[in-house]
């Protein structure tokens, strides 16, 4: 039996880890980031320090690592696993990755005298958890059957794609389709529900008819709960959508239903919905056509029913602005605990950033009054996460102004892309801690 080495216990690599463990493989397993091994020693696996002690200790490695970058570091890094990889060793690589960067390993591994199968997956979390993936894989035909029960441990179909990097470049292939799907899907839900039409007898209509596909049957159920928890974020599929853009760049393969879409997925990023489930695209639907595109007939409080208020909304948002008028003139403070991700530019193209607390202090009619410890700049970009009880997705806002207070600062910001429909739940929800403190 192998001694197995698992790298990488994100959303998809703890569960497949787990179902080794289940099986009754010897695992040793490590993390980048600290703190992630807890279930799995309880289940029986060791803990490792580095990649490299993982190669010395193992002689089946897979990893399951999110990016390019970070399988960079995992295995050509400080204390990387080519170091101290034993000779005789296979490696495998489930994550995602550009097929070049596959193929360049597999060149790397052979030269340690080792064997390197690119084996992503397809199924998200789910499948993970109930050991049902399926493994596209890319290299030795005679590899694959040494390690096909170990695959089949994890997963339910196991399906050869050809040399090295054919893993990845089906894989990428696949989650274009994926990508296309989901977005597909919430067009048609926001058309549906500028329409009058109940999400969820729309969606019954969708998997009853030719529209029915394996996303519409993962993600109907949270749409109608509002359930945006991570699946598959939203993130890893733009990342995986760019991936596919610069390969069809490669391979001279005209793609414009994929850049299309791939900039649906950067505006839901740039949103701050990419560590959402990538379902959370319908949020962008939601504040483009200013209704919520979900569980519709419960959403009167906030929307108007094709072309006129309901009754319920107005008295909503009566109440609303009565609480909003009552609160400024007793002027009420304010106590609603915020998470921030702080971002400002650090290349062109991109972010950097940082999560911090915060402090809903005041809403006023452009945007939020806001208090923290920590210190940001004029004109820095925040994303703003309510409390869960606000069902409220996160916000875009910019820093317009700074007023000091001893060791705290109170910060205006300026509110971008909230549908009204949005600003009247937040009013409504605001209300209801008024009336909570009293």
């Amino acid at each position: 039996m192998f001694k197995i080495g698992f790298i990488g216990l994100g959303v998809m690599g703890e569960p497949m880890a787990a179902n080794l463990l289940r099986k009754g493989y010897p695992v040793t397993v490590y993390n980048r980031t600290p703190g992630k091994a807890a279930n799995l020693i309880e289940l029986g696996a060791d803990e490792a320090r580095t990649p490299a002690d993982i190669a010395r200790s193992s002689d089946l490695v897979i990893t399951m690592i999110s990016n390019d970058d970070s399988i960079r570091e995992v295995y050509y890094g400080e204390n990387g696993l080519l170091g101290s990889l034993l000779p005789g060793s296979v490696v495998i690589d489930s994550s995602t990755i550009s097929p070049a960067l596959s193929r360049q390993i597999h060149q790397d591994v052979a030269a340690k005298s080792s064997d390197f199968l690119d084996a992503p997956v397809t199924g998200s979390k789910p499948a993970a958890e109930s050991g049902t993936l399926t493994f596209m894989v890319g290299g030795d035909a005679q590899v694959l059957h040494k390690v096909h029960d170990v695959l089949t441990a994890m997963g339910r179909k196991v399906i050869p794609m050809g040399p090295g990097g054919s893993g990845s470049t089906a894989k990428l292939a696949h989650n274009t389709i994926v990508g296309i799907n989901v977005a597909g899907l919430v067009e048609g839900m926001a058309i549906a529900a500028s329409g009058g039409i109940d999400a969820k007898s729309f969606l019954e209509l969708v998997q009853s008819g030719g529209a029915a596909s394996k996303m519409a049957e993962l993600k109907t159920p949270k749409f109608l709960d509002r359930d945006f928890s991570v699946q598959f974020s939203l993130g890893l599929m733009l990342k995986d959508l760019r991936l596919a853009s610069v390969l069809s760049d490669e391979l001279k393969t005209p793609t414009p239903i994929l850049e299309t879409v791939k900039s649906l997925y950067q505006m839901g990023d740039a949103m701050g919905f990419g560590d959402s489930d990538l379902s959370a695209l319908a949020h962008s639907y939601e504040q483009w056509i200013n209704k919520r595109i979900t569980n519709y007939s419960d959403a009167a409080d906030f929307t108007a029913a094709a072309a006129e208020a309901p009754a319920s909304q107005a008295g909503s948002q009566a109440s609303s602005a009565a609480g909003e008028e009552r609160r400024r003139s007793e002027r009420l403070q304010l106590n609603i605990p915020l998470k921030m991700s702080v971002y400002q530019w650090e290349q062109e193209g991109s972010f950097t950033g940082q999560t911090i607390d915060g402090t809903l202090h005041d809403i006023s009619d452009n945007g939020l009054q806001i208090t923290s410890d920590a210190p940001l700049e004029r004109d820095m970009f925040v994303v703003i996460y309510f409390p869960q009880e606000a069902e409220l997705p996160p916000v875009t806002g910019r820093i317009i102004r700074i007023e000091a207070n001893g060791s705290s600062f109170r910060y205006g910001c300026m509110l971008a892309g909230l549908a009204p429909y949005q600003r009247l739940q937040l009013e409504a929800y605001i209300s209801k801690q008024i009336v909570k403190a009293d």
